[in-house]
């Protein structure tokens, strides 16, 4: 077996299921699980019809490219919610069986281990998992930016000296952020671009959570609208990853898309053929008319902006809650440890959570995730509210 296995680190939910292990939570209230971070919305039908009248697609191997008319789509959604002015989608678009698998791959087709000097890559802290274990199954060595609350969780590139970056191959960044759903700025995107220029490393934007935000007028920057922005023509070592499963409530669907600069996307595809990883023929004719279709994303929205408006003003007496950029997460300051926080709430009151410190990892002298929990308002609006109630009464 491949002895890099052994660097990696238990799932956050598999550390869940182990500090409850053992603890009864209170009978005589309904659980309410707002743990893990999967919309529970409908899926719209006609997403659902779509996939329905196109089985017969199941008799044909999908190419990994995926179909011209999907690229397309993607491409005109692109240019449409990011102001763009050109996307090849024959060049610059590939789709993928959602963003998780192509944030994965990416760094084994990116990380290039016989370099001079050993690679690095670099994610902000707390993260998503995945950007580790990338690495590490690289054979890069994964290296950390806390974002802290008392900066307003802005990303600090200042944190690594000039040694780290040197090496750094590739840089992993989230925004809006999981967890904080922090929305990076134009001035972090340019100091990350000019970094970037610098040593030569590619930057690979996680955005699934692009199109949860709270103000119709005011969408999230995006890394390619920035990089427009900046006269960056051609994206130079930027890839943007996105996927439906948030936008769309179609988590199990499993459809993205990677789409950036054409040189790199070029060898990742090349790696991705020999990968294995085309989309299902069904899948991607759903796909097209998802992301051709804004209706739907805005009752989305609607549903979300509701839950936030009322989490809100219910926490807000007893607890530090901050109202996030975008995203469907709270992260929530919590009144004791996290970790112990979570089991009081499980016990008492029968609602899960996730610690903050399961997020993170210790870096620079500290665990940027300890004292938080990260809550996740995926549950119906009555549900969520009741646990916002709960949760209030824990800290009571």
């Amino acid at each position: 077996m491949n002895p890099t296995l052994n660097n990696l680190q238990p799932y956050p939910f598999q550390k869940l299921s182990k500090l409850l292990d053992g603890i009864t939570p209170n009978p005589l209230l309904k659980p309410i699980h707002l743990h893990i971070g999967e919309p529970k919305h409908p899926t719209p039908d006609f997403i659902c019809q779509e996939l329905i009248h196109n089985l017969d697609g199941l008799a044909h191997y999908p190419t990994t490219l995926g179909a011209k008319w999907l690229r397309a789509s993607i491409a005109t959604w692109l240019m449409r919610r990011y102001r763009l002015t050109a996307l090849d989608p024959d060049t610059e678009v590939i789709p993928v069986n959602g963003s998780r698998e192509a944030l994965f791959s990416f760094a084994q087709a990116v990380v290039d281990i016989h370099s001079a000097q050993p690679p690095v890559v670099v994610c902000s802290n707390p993260f998503y998992q995945i950007y580790e274990g990338a690495a590490l199954l690289a054979g890069a060595t994964p290296y950390f930016l806390n974002t802290l609350a008392k900066n307003n969780f802005v990303l600090d590139f200042a944190q690594l000296t000039t040694d780290v970056w040197s090496r750094t191959q590739l840089v992993y960044v989230c925004s809006p952020s999981n967890p904080t759903g922090r929305v990076m700025t134009m001035e972090e995107w340019q100091q990350l671009f000019a970094l970037s220029d610098r040593y030569g490393f590619i930057i690979a934007s996680d955005e699934c959570y692009s199109e949860i935000y709270f103000d119709e007028d005011d969408p999230p920057l995006g890394a390619l609208e920035a990089a427009r922005q900046l006269g960056r023509d051609g994206f130079p070592r930027l890839v943007v990853f996105s996927s439906l499963s948030k936008r769309s409530n179609v988590p199990g669907m499993r459809s993205g898309f990677v789409a950036g600069d054409a040189a790199i996307l070029k060898k990742f595809l090349l790696y991705r053929t020999y990968h294995g990883s085309a989309m299902n023929p069904a899948v991607q004719a759903a796909s097209k008319v998802a992301w051709a279709d804004e209706q739907h994303v805005i009752e989305n929205r609607r549903m979300y902006r509701e839950k936030f408006s009322q989490a809100m003003t219910i926490l807000a007496e007893h607890l530090p809650v901050v109202m996030p950029d975008a995203a469907f997460y709270l992260w929530l300051k919590t009144p004791i440890s996290d970790v112990e926080f979570t089991q009081k709430l499980y016990r008492d009151y029968n609602v899960n959570v996730l610690p903050g410190s399961y997020l993170a990892r210790e870096a620079h002298g500290v665990n940027p995730g300890e004292s938080f929990v990260r809550i996740a308002l995926v549950a119906p609006l009555a549900e969520c509210m009741e646990a916002m109630e709960r949760i209030k009464d824990c800290c009571i």
